[in-house]
C-alpha cells in the first residue's frame, strides 16, 4: 500500500498525516510532498506529534515532482491550496481524496493559543486518518 500525502508547503499538516499513518502500520509505505515545499519541517508540528510518541524530525519537505510518475494506491491533500493546484499524476493514482485542515502555523496570539492550535489540528488529522486507516486502508493491506 502507497499513499502520497501533500500539502502546499510540505512542512506540518501533510508531515503530521505522514507520521500517524506510518505509526498505525509500517506495512503503509507513506511519503509527503509539497506543491511548494518549505524545505523544512515546522519544529512546533515536530513537537506535538513528539508529545504522542511520533517522531517526525527526520522527514524531508519534499516537492510533489518527485512522485508524478510513481503508482500510488491513495493520493490525498490536506490542504485546500494543495486540493486546487494538484497536479497530473502521470503515474497511476488508484484513489485521490482531499481532506482539508487549517494551518496552525497561522495562528498567532500567545505561545499557549498557538500551541493549543497546533495541538487543535493535530488532533483533527489524528482522528481524521485513523478513522480512513480503520475503515478503508486496514482491510485492503
Amino acid at each position: 500500500m502507497k499513499i502520497l500525502i501533500l500539502c502546499t508547503g510540505n512542512s506540518c499538516r501533510s508531515q503530521m498525516a505522514h507520521g500517524f499513518l506510518k505509526s498505525f502500520d509500517n506495512r503503509i509505505e507513506v511519503a509527503s510532498a509539497g506543491t511548494e515545499p518549505s524545505g523544512k519541517i515546522n519544529q512546533k508540528a515536530v513537537e506535538v506529534m513528539k508529545d504522542l510518541g511520533i517522531d517526525i524530525s527526520h522527514h524531508t519537505s519534499d516537492p510533489v515532482d518527485m512522485y508524478l510518475d510513481d503508482v500510488w494506491d491513495y493520493v490525498i491533500t490536506v490542504c485546500d491550496d494543495a486540493n486546487e493546484v494538484c497536479p497530473v499524476f502521470t503515474g497511476k493514482v488508484k484513489q485521490r481524496l482531499h481532506t482539508g485542515f487549517e494551518d496552525p502555523s497561522y495562528a498567532t496570539g500567545t505561545e499557549d493559543f498557538i500551541h493549543s492550535e497546533y495541538l487543535r489540528v493535530r488532533d483533527e488529522i489524528r482522528e481524521a486518518f485513523c478513522k480512513l486507516y480503520s475503515e478503508e486502508i486496514k482491510s485492503k493491506l
